[in-house]
């Protein structure tokens, strides 16, 4: 699944470029740009976009790069849903 990223999230993407979801390396920038600094509408975005085991998987592997208080919420989430 092709993405068109936000520009405000990925300012450092040239304008015509889409996020193939179905690769790992671009999931794993997608959910780690997205919530680290994105908006309720781009986080619902993304829970929309791609696979909830899909997005626990892409979320445990980069966990540790999240500062604390985003990566002990996204934590939860993840272990309750």
């Amino acid at each position: 699944m092709n993405v068109s990223p936000n520009k405000k999230l990925f300012w450092f993407l040239k304008d015509d470029v889409s996020l193939d979801l179905s690769k790992p390396a671009d999931l794993e920038l997608y959910v780690q740009q997205v919530l680290s600094r994105g908006r309720f509408e781009d986080v619902k975005t993304l829970l929309i976009a791609v696979e909830r085991e899909r997005f626990k998987q892409a979320f445990l592997k980069m966990k540790q790069f999240f500062p604390w208080e985003v990566r002990a919420f996204w934590e939860d989430f993840v272990e309750n849903h």
